[in-house]
């Protein structure tokens, strides 16, 4: 079963210290330990940290970078939060 997290503890993981949690499409990557690897730059990496990068992915990435890369960086699924 993937584990749960909120869309706050993704925030409180926005930069390579703190964890550099991503979303992409709902699922949440650490990327702390590939940012240097990028091909494009750890910088982009950084520019998305905490938050939901799912349109940037997509737009230079396809299915098949997202197939090789998740089973090394997934950490889990965003928890949907009660909408007040």
């Amino acid at each position: 079963m993937s584990k749960s997290i909120t869309a706050k503890e993704v925030k409180d993981h926005a930069t390579p210290e703190k964890g550099l949690y991503i979303i992409i499409d709902g699922s949440v990557y650490s990327m702390a330990e590939f940012a240097d690897e990028h091909p494009g730059g750890s910088k982009i990496l950084k520019r998305v940290g905490g938050k939901d990068a799912s349109k940037q992915f997509w737009k230079y990435h396809n299915e098949g970078v997202l197939k090789k890369y998740q089973p090394k960086l997934k950490i889990g699924e965003l928890k949907e939060e009660a909408k007040l």
